[in-house]
């Protein structure tokens, strides 16, 4: 009797430990996100012109407004990296299969070769209006 009720006590406890797992693991995040390392970052006053890899010999831009990053903007975070020898990159992303925030990972030292500085004569201040989401290319 007792060995049927042990068998029986180890079906419940097998059964309700995968009735668990399978209902704390089948929850899939409603986020995810692409990341891409920066070849160079360049400062505007009307926010960041990010360069990135396309492909294997293309490079491609997006254009990332200031008020993203301010705390009523909310769509941009700038996470600076320590002095190891990790490179800089931008993480994007999605909730739901809609663009959600961008997230940039950036040296402190605005010394550093993925840092510039965009030129007071370039005319690019169009390219930073009505900016809605990042698009990345691939």
């Amino acid at each position: 009797m007792k060995k049927i009720i042990l068998l029986v006590g180890l079906v419940v406890l097998i059964q309700g430990a995968f009735l668990f797992a399978q209902t704390s693991f089948s929850k899939e995040s409603e986020f995810y996100y692409f990341n891409v390392a920066i070849e160079k970052i360049y400062t505007h006053r009307l926010g960041y012109m990010v360069i990135y890899r396309k492909g294997v010999n293309q490079m491609t831009r997006t254009f990332l407004p200031i008020e993203w990053f301010t705390e009523m903007g909310g769509r941009g975070e700038i996470s600076p990296l320590g002095a190891g020898n990790e490179w800089p990159s931008m993480s994007v992303f999605y909730r739901n299969g809609e663009f959600s925030h961008v997230k940039l990972f950036l040296r402190r030292s605005r010394a550093h070769e993925t840092w510039g500085v965009v030129p007071l004569n370039a005319d690019i201040d169009h390219l930073f209006k009505d900016i809605e989401e990042v698009k990345l290319e691939f």
